[in-house]
């Protein structure tokens, strides 16, 4: 029986019934796949800088894997198939330039008017940005998706300062549709199926990107007293030395570990192919496990059910972020290039303040002119600016800055 009513598939743009006979789900996977942002996270980057490397991930290769984690996963548990690969798909898109070091840069440059945080940006570009339908006062509402699948592109369910953490999920901007998916500060069991499973590829993937890269190695001894003192900064303060050692411990002895360098041969790459299978297969057979052990066997759908999630697991998954992060985000090599890149995207923000619409793409210009004070102006040029993949926006300071 499917358990998603008439309210799960309300669109915020009433839209006439379509003839396809695709679900309106899948009409919401559709429209997110063939949309411009999702294109340009090909362009942007992941760990190590988008176009570095022919083997590392970009946004959108990574955006897939999550994809492939989440669908399998959510379908384990009863949810639609297509909300789960719907936020996937999507959850990266709010990124801007740079990864993770652009929003920083970013957050700084929009201080005055709310901060920046790409989830709040997902849901702008999902909700207002991404040309697909208007409503009948000529205002954009994006890609205009169902409740059931924009609620599961929200991975932050409150505004920025509610909860005690940084990340928030909507600028004050766009409340109104925020407030129209009336989640109550609740995630659908089919965005925290989204959130573990971005976990997941990130912690598995970024191991694999920092092997063949050459960044470091999975034989012989392993900075854990600097790896374990990014785990606690970045991902868990409460986690202990023992209980990441002991994580270490039970993934060493996993049979698919390796037991020798990589040496970028067909052999070496097999070897670690199987490591990332059987990762992926672990970490997502545990939490499917503990949720059926707690809920049922469902279906789980919407505010049904929590994904649970063992705390061995979610030690192993943070101990292989923390290696990637220590060895590849952290290094020395790195320190001077993500300087550059905050000063790059403050540099851009800067000259726009100063030039105004002239410098803005036609449909942010657009935007610019309908701000009715300067912190709209602001804003519009920040999304102009998290708009850019790391190369348009290089292309962009040289144009722009010299």
């Amino acid at each position: 029986m499917d358990r998603y009513g008439s309210e799960a598939r309300e669109r915020y743009v009433a839209e006439p019934p379509k003839r396809s006979g695709r679900t309106s789900f899948e009409r919401d996977r559709a429209r997110i796949l063939h949309s411009s942002a999702l294109r340009r996270l090909a362009g942007k980057t992941q760990v190590m800088g988008a176009g570095t490397d022919d083997f590392v991930r970009n946004r959108l290769t990574h955006s897939l894997e999550v994809a492939q984690v989440a669908r399998e996963l959510g379908k384990s548990l009863g949810c639609d198939p297509e909300i789960v690969d719907s936020a996937a798909l999507s959850h990266d898109l709010g990124h801007p330039p740079f990864g993770h070091n652009g929003e920083i840069a970013l957050n700084e440059a929009a201080a005055s008017i709310g901060g920046f945080e790409g989830n709040a940006q997902t849901l702008r570009i999902l909700s207002r940005l991404e040309a697909k339908t208007f409503d009948a006062d000529g205002r954009s509402v994006g890609l205009n998706l169902t409740r059931a699948t924009l609620a599961s592109c929200v991975k932050y369910p409150w505004r920025r300062g509610e909860r005690d953490t940084a990340k928030f999920g909507v600028y004050d901007d766009d409340l109104p549709v925020f407030e129209w998916l009336d989640t109550e500060g609740r995630l659908t069991i089919e965005a925290q199926v989204m959130d573990l499973s971005d976990d997941i590829a990130y912690s598995v993937h970024d191991v694999e990107d920092g092997l063949v890269g050459g960044w470091f190695s999975l034989v012989g001894e392993l900075d854990t007293p600097g790896s374990w003192h990014v785990a606690r900064d970045w991902y868990d303060p409460t986690a202990t030395d023992d209980r990441l050692d002991a994580a270490l411990a039970r993934l060493r002895a996993m049979g698919e570990w390796p037991v020798g360098p990589y040496l970028g041969t067909r052999a070496s790459r097999a070897v670690l192919k199987s490591l990332t299978s059987a990762l992926i297969g672990r970490f997502a057979g545990a939490a499917y496990e503990a949720t059926v052990a707690r809920w049922g066997s469902g279906p789980l759908v919407r505010y049904e059910g929590q994904l649970e999630v063992p705390q061995d697991t979610l030690d192993e998954i943070n101990v292989l972020k923390s290696l990637a992060a220590h060895h590849i985000m952290r290094a020395d090599l790195r320190v001077a290039d993500l300087a550059s890149q905050r000063d790059l995207l403050h540099g851009l923000v800067a000259h726009l303040r100063l030039k105004g619409e002239g410098e803005l793409e036609p449909e942010f210009a657009d935007d610019f002119r309908a701000a009715d004070d300067d912190a709209h102006r602001l804003r519009v040029i920040i999304d102009q600016v998290a708009s850019l993949t790391d190369g348009s926006a290089k292309a962009w300071a040289r144009k722009l800055l010299g």
